[in-house]
């Protein structure tokens, strides 16, 4: 079956094999995927009527879960305004995440979450095509494979008959193919108290597991409760797996973790059709997902054993060790990918570093380096090769309408 040119009847039948069950099962995750990645979807581009097609399809699942609807004003969609460029014309569009909760009358939540934007008929930015205005970029990998991950275990801990130690908020995020915006917008108006959220658990690209090589999972070193309890989960579901101990990236975990929140990644791997129109359903690898899955929920369940607190640890930053190996020095800071106005603003300030030692703060606008003016992260990466470890220099940054100097030393 050509999965990318279902018709709305084909995926009406689909929906309806579907059904309520206990197991999670590969035919499943197969047909959620088949349905979000068809080209009836237009790709899922931010703000278009396939991200809304979509933003439906998921509610729908929620409700059918007997999630409540957490997207604020009885409704599962939380709206917030995204700035599109289109042929150097800014157009304001309304995105939405799509939020679902399990209330389980207990103290923490754990959020499960992905991204279910991608990046529609090429016109927004990040195809990896040079030709690739008007193809539809499918996106079944990226990020249709976490979203029916996310579907798949709403339904599963809404009928497992087990009532677990901690609530569940299931959250489908818009916006991350344009620099995380969507989870950024939760956490900063989050519908549920965000001191209630126990930690975060994040699926994108979670479709093309290669057995051989296992499963990434990042953000090792957010809690010490991963290194003691996944090894053996692991195992016991015939699944390898390699460990990224930061709790930042470019997919949602991020924006958890910047407000002190333990974070899980799960990832199979970039390949040769990420961002390109050919990363379509009959590439999936629905199997290697339903381990995933089953990984998960099994975590949850030696979580739900104990009655102690998820501890947060503070992790590395890839994006300083990038920076190190890259370069000579590094400032020590995450930029915020979403920013569109003119400078680098800074997301995150890591401790014990160059920009945390001269007083730069989360919100600073980065504007001068030493000589170099910043118009753009751009320019900040080639300022940064300019200079020596120990050297010092002045960085201009702006800050609440007031421009300041800050003295840098690598």
């Amino acid at each position: 079956m050509n999965f990318r040119r279902l018709t709305p009847g084909i995926l009406l039948l689909l929906v309806s094999t579907i059904g309520f069950s206990q197991n999670l099962d590969p035919k499943d995750i197969s047909a959620h995927i088949a349905i979000l990645a068809a080209d009836s979807l237009e790709g899922r581009g931010t703000g278009t009527l396939g991200e809304i097609k979509a933003a439906n399809y998921i509610a729908d699942w929620f409700k059918r879960a007997g999630l409540e609807a957490k997207g604020g004003n009885g409704s599962f969609f939380e709206p917030f305004g995204v700035v599109i460029h289109y042929e150097g014309v800014p157009h304001q569009v309304t995105a939405r995440n799509v939020v679902g909760f399990l209330d389980n009358q207990a103290e923490g939540t754990i959020v499960i979450g992905a991204h279910y934007d991608h990046l529609g008929k090429g016109y927004q930015s990040g195809s990896l095509r040079p030709d690739s205005q008007n193809l539809i970029h499918n996106g079944a990998d990226d990020n249709a494979s976490g979203v029916a991950g996310v579907i798949e275990l709403a339904r599963y801990f809404s009928e497992n008959q087990t009532k677990e130690k901690y609530n569940f908020l299931f959250i489908a995020f818009s916006g991350e193919e344009l620099g995380l915006l969507g989870s950024k917008f939760f956490v900063d108006h989050s519908t549920i108290p965000m001191e209630s959220v126990a930690m975060m658990v994040n699926m994108d690209m979670v479709g093309r597991l290669d057995e051989a090589k296992g499963v990434t999972i990042g953000g090792w070193g957010t809690s010490p409760e991963w290194g003691g309890l996944i090894p053996a989960l692991a195992k016991k579901n015939d699944l390898k797996f390699a460990t990224d101990s930061s709790g930042v990236g470019p997919s949602d975990h991020t924006s958890f973790y910047l407000k002190e929140k333990p974070v899980l990644f799960f990832f199979t791997g970039v390949h040769s059709d990420y961002h390109k129109p050919s990363d379509d359903s009959e590439k999936i690898n629905a199997a290697g997902e339903q381990k995933i899955l089953q990984l998960i929920v099994d975590l949850v369940g030696e979580l739900g054993k104990t009655n102690n607190t998820i501890t947060f640890t503070e992790a590395g930053s890839p994006h300083a060790q990038g920076a190190q190996s890259d370069f000579k020095v590094t400032l020590g800071i995450i930029p915020d990918y979403s920013f569109n106005g003119r400078g680098l603003r800074v997301d995150a300030v890591t401790k014990n570093r160059p920009a945390a030692a001269a007083g730069m703060e989360t919100g600073d606008i980065i504007t001068q380096m030493g000589e170099f003016p910043i118009k753009d992260i751009y320019d900040y990466m080639k300022s940064l090769g300019q200079y020596e470890v120990g050297q010092s220099i002045d960085v201009e940054v702006w800050r609440k309408q007031e421009n300041k100097k800050l003295r840098v030393k690598f």
